[in-house]
């Protein structure tokens, strides 16, 4: 699994509004790859660097996002958001404020 690096693109803001209700929440998973990765940037920002979270922690920090917390979760492992280990993960990549 490679992690995933992140340079924020200029339309990334108008992905964000689109894919994400007023309450924060997420409307809908994107289905094109490349706005998907915004979406999961935009999750990995929920995730401490360099703090382990049990499985169901990461389902309750997604769940507050999309009822699919499962999905998220793969999502955020399989693009190299988040790393993982027996049932712990880790955030190992995605955009950094600085």
């Amino acid at each position: 699994m490679t992690r995933a690096t992140w340079q924020p693109r200029p339309d990334d803001a108008e992905t964000l509004r689109r894919f994400f209700g007023k309450d924060g929440r997420l409307l809908t998973i994107p289905s094109k790859h490349v706005k998907k990765l915004v979406v999961l940037n935009r999750l990995a920002q929920e995730f401490e660097p360099g703090k382990v979270y049990p499985e169901h922690e990461v389902n309750e920090i997604l769940g507050r996002f999309h009822e699919d917390h499962a999905a998220l979760r793969r999502y955020l492992y399989e693009e190299g958001f988040m790393m993982r280990e027996d049932s712990y993960y880790w955030r190992d990549g995605g955009s950094v404020e600085v």
